[in-house]
């Protein structure tokens, strides 16, 4: 897969902006978007599963307004709410005042770009959480995350997760979640009407889904209007960057959905060489040794790249530190954590770094992609001239997928 854009011109100069204001917007590609997540309170999200079974057992062995204190009341959600279940969670719906139950199984979260955690699937521990999202959440679904926009911040403008994404933002503007596929088992893509058939003739091939989602993936960029991708007239542009696109995919879903672990070659694959203190504080890098430190811990080789991998100008990987190591509040639910480094911590993390040099190590591939595609584009007259452009107002809401009954709230069934 590696030399895919060996034969196309060099990227430009650092610091000189590629034209893209011609480029289509992801908005019009993917015309169905879901608002990130708001959770409500941040003790539902935890590392590890260990730690969440903990907090609910806290929670329901308090009672009046030690639960309610525990809980971190807001306007959305109170002990006392009454709210339905989360499609496909078999969790209980009665008030959270009189829960005595054992705790909800949780689930696979991305909490923001890079950081899988796990998330207590209670709809009356969240505030909004965006059911649409969970009625085509399963084994097949894809779902794109816009980066908020940051000018001038280095990183993707795009991320793509098997799991449920909340929609974080390290800068603190959101942007969208776009599920690959508006029904679930990968039925209906979530693709502009006539968007696929389009490009499929002027490629000279089929295009589904995922293609669009690979080159998405590869070139992609973001503007104060949204995230725009270039779309290219040249066949083998296309080709070039789907290839690439699909390897991008792989690597930031993890084994997801069939696919392989991300590895680095043998002599470069990163391995503990000290082991990680019980609760290490500061976390540090030293570039000519490639040297990541945790106090006394030490992991390498670490890339320099794996290190200055930013999204929305904030390093991942201390983001990713700082989740597991942030003080807390002493007597509230977010202080109950592991109280030793876990094991798995450390596998994620060196995951982490693997996904972070494998994909720093393909950006100049990209960006020699999104130039070629933005100098010799289709743009959006195009797709008007095509009938793709404008977006009927059908495709930009869910699809109809309520062929089952969803229980109410208090154990009632809801009106489908």
């Amino acid at each position: 897969m590696r030399g895919v854009t060996e034969d196309l011109p060099p990227a430009r100069e650092a610091g000189i902006d590629v034209p893209l204001l011609d480029a289509p917007l992801l908005d019009d590609l993917m015309p169905w978007s879901v608002a990130p997540l708001r959770l409500g309170r941040g003790w539902i999200v935890a590392p590890d599963v260990r730690t969440l079974r903990e907090r609910w057992a806290r929670l329901v062995a308090a009672d009046g307004a030690e639960r309610e204190a525990l809980f971190r009341a807001s306007r959305a959600r109170t002990t006392g709410s009454s709210v339905a279940a989360l499609p496909g969670q078999r969790t209980g719906t009665g008030r959270l005042a009189r829960e005595t139950g054992a705790c909800p199984e949780p689930v696979r979260l991305a909490h923001g770009p890079f950081d899988e955690q796990w998330l207590l699937p209670d709809h009356r521990l969240i505030d909004v959480a965006r059911p649409e999202l969970w009625r085509v959440a399963d084994e097949r679904q894809l779902f794109v995350v816009e980066q908020g926009y940051v000018p001038g911040a280095a990183g993707p403008a795009v991320l793509v997760t098997a799991a449920l994404p909340d929609g974080r933002s390290p800068a603190g503007r959101p942007g969208r979640i776009r599920p690959l596929f508006r029904r679930p088992e990968g039925r209906e893509p979530n693709l502009a009407p006539g968007l696929a058939e389009f490009l499929g003739g002027r490629y000279g091939h089929g295009v589904v889904a995922a293609d669009l989602l690979a080159w998405t993936v590869a070139v992609a960029a973001p503007s104060a209007a949204g995230c725009r991708v270039p779309l290219p007239a040249d066949p083998e542009v296309w080709a070039a960057g789907v290839a690439l696109g699909h390897g991008l995919v792989e690597t930031q879903v993890r084994g997801a959905r069939g696919g392989a672990r991300p590895r680095l070659p043998g002599g470069r694959r990163p391995y503990v060489r000290a082991a990680i203190p019980a609760r290490p504080a500061v976390l540090s890098y030293d570039p000519e040794g490639e040297v990541l430190s945790l106090d006394e811990g030490r992991i390498s080789p670490v890339p320099a790249a794996a290190w200055e991998f930013e999204v929305g100008g904030v390093r991942m990987l201390e983001q990713w530190f700082a989740h597991r190591t942030a003080a807390a509040e002493p007597g509230t639910l977010e202080a109950i954590g592991p109280a030793a480094w876990p094991q798995e911590w450390t596998s994620e993390l060196l995951e982490l770094i693997t996904v972070l040099a494998l994909l720093a190590e393909r950006e100049a591939e990209r960006t020699a992609l999104r130039a070629r595609a933005a100098a010799d584009g289709l743009g959006p007259g195009a797709l008007r001239a095509a009938g793709v452009l404008p977006v009927p107002a059908a495709a930009r809401r869910p699809a109809s997928v309520l062929d089952h009954q969803e229980e109410g709230p208090e154990g009632q069934f809801a009106l489908l």
